[in-house]
């Protein structure tokens, strides 16, 4: 008796994620932990200096979260409406912060009342920051106006009233302590010298800015606004360098990691785009649960804190690099140990003695060594199986097909089976791979189950979505068959006329060889 051969599963090739460096860095991150907030989180700001503490702004309170706490250790809650966009100071001492009531708030890191009030504002202010020198405080806010402060004496230093719209986002330059940059909802981003009365810049973004970023040496500049990420050169004027459109939804957020080559930015869509600062191409992406409101990366790149518009802060620390102890291991043998042998050739007069490899069958295999069609079904209709590998479930249809088994199997099924089979054949019939078996199990099971049409709502609404899977395919099919005519048809007069240029140009050759003898 002939040994059982287990049943060949169609290999085909998966278009897989290609493994990077950086997708085995940003992989590194270990699980997140989930902290939830009082409300949306509309600012995360770390603490430029050790221990990279963490400031949460979220509805009316400013909590500090240590690196690896999960509880707050610090919380601000002095605010009479919701608070906006807690930063901190360069030195990590101060904190300032917007609000809902109009006014701007000085904190002491260590203190828990604000050190100064800032009047002046209208309306809400969604945008404070310190300037790099560090005693003085730049605000914007929903009356259209951008304010310098000074420190010290509380008092405005002076007022810009250039945008149309809301200012909603801004930074500071690191190089210069007088310029500042403001981003609005009327497309536009601005950039301010302290020591002038009006700006000195203004960019069209195209879509209302959501964020605005300054590369360290202070050259560029990243608009987020709409779905677009922007980056222009600073030193040129302005001048657009790159356009990136790799977002669903509004791009809400951007952050640099600490050595300027790699952007992050974060949307709507929930996805975090991590681009190459040099070819601004995208290396990796996250995706979460809810839409992006902020995100920040610790100074180190040690953490990714992320806020949602549902109040959940995720929080993601990278794991700890193991370290090499290859003193403590155990010496291995050399190579060559292991590839003694290996080359040996056998002679004539020697005896041969072959290890017997053990064969593993699985489930479905054994079933159908044992002729048990419908069971060696059911074990490939199992949701694990249809939904991670159909190709085995389509390998094993196909070989009871070529037994001249398949009927028998399908038949004989109740309605949640009957509904389970429809699906798969529903779902997986349009695939090129499979159709063609699938075709042959979806006549036969319409033709087996015919007569119970009508009695089932469930296994009714399947035959439906299968009529209308093959319908939609065969349209898809026609539309194409009258393109590939078209294509047909070009390529036939592109052909037509290249033949009549070679035809021409070889009877004009004649003609000028014919000229040429006559003159000699």
């Amino acid at each position: 008796m002939a040994a059982y051969k287990p049943v060949v599963v169609q290999a085909c090739p998966k278009l897989g994620e290609r493994i990077t460096q950086d997708t085995l860095y940003w992989r590194g991150y270990k699980t997140p932990v989930q902290i939830k907030e009082f409300g949306a989180v509309n600012k995360i700001d770390f603490s430029p200096v050790p221990p990279y503490n963490y400031a949460v702004t979220a509805s009316s309170r400013i909590h500090i979260y240590g690196r690896y706490s999960h509880e707050p250790i610090k919380t601000f809650s002095r605010f009479r409406d919701a608070a906006y966009c807690a930063t901190y100071r360069d030195d990590g001492r101060l904190l300032v912060a917007g609000s809902e009531d109009r006014s701007i708030s000085l904190f002491d890191v260590s203190g828990k009342a604000p050190l100064r009030q800032f009047e002046g504002h209208t309306k809400p202010v969604h945008l404070v920051g310190f300037l790099s020198d560090k005693y003085r405080i730049f605000s914007g806010g929903d009356d259209y106006s951008s304010k310098l402060w000074d420190i010290p004496s509380a008092t405005e230093i002076i007022s810009y009233s250039e945008h149309t719209d809301y200012v909603r986002c801004g930074c500071a330059s690191k190089v210069n302590a007088d310029v500042f940059i403001t981003g609005s909802y009327d497309h536009t981003v601005k950039l301010f010298d302290a020591r002038t009365k009006s700006s000195v810049m203004t960019i069209e973004h195209g879509h209302p800015v959501e964020s605005v970023l300054l590369f360290p040496s202070g050259g560029l500049l990243v608009s987020a606004g709409g779905r677009y990420v922007k980056v222009w050169d600073v030193l040129k004027g302005g001048q657009l360098l790159v356009s990136l459109k790799n977002h669903h939804k509004t791009v809400t957020c951007l952050c640099l990691n600490s050595s300027g080559q790699r952007l992050l930015s974060g949307s709507l869509d929930r996805h975090v785009k991590i681009y190459s600062t040099t070819s601004y191409k995208v290396v990796h992406s996250f995706n979460y649960a809810t839409s992006i409101l902020s995100l920040a990366l610790s100074p180190e790149d040690e953490t990714i804190v992320v806020g949602m518009t549902n109040g959940v802060l995720n929080v993601k620390h990278r794991k700890p690099e193991e370290k090499n102890e290859s003193s403590q291991k155990k010496r291995q043998p050399a190579y060559r140990t292991y590839v003694k042998g290996k080359s040996y050739m056998p002679k004539q007069e020697d005896f041969c003695v072959s290890k017997p490899v053990k064969r593993v069958l699985r489930k479905y295999d054994k079933l159908l060594r044992s002729f048990q069609s419908s069971k060696a079904l059911d074990a490939v209709l199992e949701p694990p199986i249809m939904l991670h590998t159909p190709e085995v479930t389509v390998a094993v249809m196909q070989e009871l097909h070529r037994r001249g088994t398949l009927r028998s199997a399908l038949a004989g099924r109740d309605e949640k089976q009957v509904n389970l089979l429809l699906t798969f054949v529903a779902r997986r019939v349009i695939e090129p791979r499979f159709t063609p078996v699938l075709v042959i199990v979806a006549d036969m099971i319409t033709d087996i189950y015919q007569p119970v049409v009508g009695q089932s709502a469930i296994v009714d609404k399947q035959f439906l979505k299968l009529q209308q899977a093959i319908g939609k395919e065969i349209d898809y099919q026609e539309e194409l068959l009258e393109v590939l005519g078209m294509m047909d048809t070009l390529f036939a007069t592109f052909i037509k006329k290249s033949d009549m240029c070679l035809e021409e140009n070889k009877s004009n050759g004649v003609t000028e060889i014919i000229e040429t003898n006559r003159n000699y």
